[in-house]
C-alpha cells in the first residue's frame, strides 16, 4: 500500500467519481490512476468502488470506510512534515484560510495586516465561498481553518470555537421612509423590496426565522453571496438591504444609510472550523489569538481534548 494509491483513492471521491478530473488534479494519466486502484482493490481484498464497463458509478460500502481511513492517513502524513518544517523554519510557511466575503472584506483586515507584520515569511492564502464550500476545503486538507457564521456546524469532522456575536443593519438611500421611523420593525421593512444575502450566507436563517415568527412574508428580490453587491443594487434604488453591521462603513457608502436592527434579529456567531486530526503550526495558534482573543493556544487544545465528538 502507497500514500500515491491513497491520495489518487480520495481524490477520486473528491471528483464525484470522475477518472478522468482526478488524473488532471493529479498531474497523471488516467490508465494509471485506474492501475494503481486495482493493485489497492487486490491488496486490500475488497471492492473500493463499483463499476461500469470501465466507468465507476458507486462507492461500495467498504469503500467508504477505506476513503475516511485514508483521508485520515493522508492527513497524519501531512502533519508529519508540518512538524519537521516548524522546527527546521519556525516562522517560514503556508497558512490557508477559507472564509466567506463578509469575514474578508470586513472582519480579518485587520488581523492580516497584524499576523504579517509579526510573520512577513509566511505565504497567506484567502480562499472565499460558502459556509459548506470553505468547511469542505478544511475537512479535506486544502485549507487550514475555517472562518464563517453558518453552515459550517454541520461538518461534524471540525471542532467549532465560537469568535465573536453580531448582528445586522438596514441599509437604505438617503430619505428613504424607512430613515424618518422612530423605531425600526419588521413590519415596515416588509412594505419594501429586500436585497440580502444568499440562504448559505452569513445569518440568513436568522432574518427568516424573525420574519416567520411575526407571520410576515418578506418581498427578497435579490440575494447575493457579497455585502458590497447588495449595497450596489440599495444604491440602484431596487430595495432596502438586510446585512452585517460590519460590512456597513458610513466614510465609504456615502450614498446609504444605515439603521441598526440588531433589536430585530437574533444575533449570529462567527466560528473557527479546525480538522481535528489536523497539526496546527505556532503561527497558527497565533492567528486564531489575533481573531480571536480569547483562544489563545491552551484554550485551542483544550477544545480540540474535549470536544465530545471525538
Amino acid at each position: 500500500m502507497k500514500l500515491q494509491q491513497l491520495r489518487f483513492l480520495c481524490e477520486i471521491a473528491y471528483q464525484g467519481l470522475n477518472l478522468s478530473k482526478a488524473a488532471k488534479k493529479l498531474h497523471t494519466s488516467q490508465p494509471g490512476v485506474s492501475k494503481q486502484i486495482h493493485q489497492l482493490e487486490d491488496e486490500l481484498g475488497v471492492d473500493i468502488f463499483i463499476r461500469n464497463g470501465k466507468r465507476i458509478v458507486q462507492i461500495t460500502q467498504p469503500g467508504q470506510m477505506i476513503i475516511k481511513i485514508a483521508e485520515r492517513i493522508l492527513r497524519d502524513a501531512e502533519n508529519l512534515k508540518k512538524v519537521g518544517q516548524e522546527f527546521i523554519h519556525e516562522a517560514n510557511g503556508t497558512l490557508t484560510i477559507a472564509t466567506t466575503h463578509t469575514q474578508a472584506r470586513y472582519a480579518l483586515p485587520p488581523v492580516i495586516q497584524r499576523f504579517t507584520a509579526r510573520y512577513p515569511k509566511v505565504k497567506l492564502i484567502l480562499r472565499q465561498g460558502s459556509p459548506t464550500q470553505i468547511s469542505a476545503l478544511v475537512t479535506s486538507g486544502e485549507a487550514d481553518i475555517a472562518i464563517a457564521t453558518e453552515g459550517i456546524e454541520l461538518f461534524h469532522e471540525l471542532v467549532m470555537l465560537p469568535c465573536y456575536q453580531w448582528n445586522r443593519c438596514v441599509i437604505a438611500p438617503a430619505r428613504h421612509p424607512l430613515l424618518k421611523l422612530k423605531e425600526l420593525t419588521l413590519e415596515a421593512i416588509s412594505l419594501y423590496p429586500i436585497i440580502t444575502y444568499d440562504h448559505a450566507f452569513t445569518g440568513r436563517s436568522k432574518v427568516n426565522q424573525a420574519f416567520e415568527a411575526k407571520g410576515l412574508t418578506p418581498n427578497v428580490v435579490l440575494t447575493a453571496i457579497d455585502a458590497d453587491v447588495i449595497k450596489t443594487y440599495v444604491e440602484l434604488g431596487l430595495g432596502v438591504g438586510i446585512l452585517a453591521k460590519m460590512a456597513f462603513d458610513s466614510a465609504r457608502d456615502k450614498q446609504l444609510r444605515s439603521i441598526d436592527a440588531s433589536h430585530l434579529f437574533e444575533p449570529s456567531t462567527t466560528r473557527i472550523g479546525i480538522s481535528r486530526n489536523s497539526y496546527l503550526r505556532g503561527y497558527t495558534f497565533d492567528f486564531i489569538e489575533m481573531f480571536a482573543p480569547h483562544l489563545n493556544q491552551d484554550a485551542v487544545k483544550d477544545a480540540i481534548k474535549n470536544d465530545p465528538t471525538i
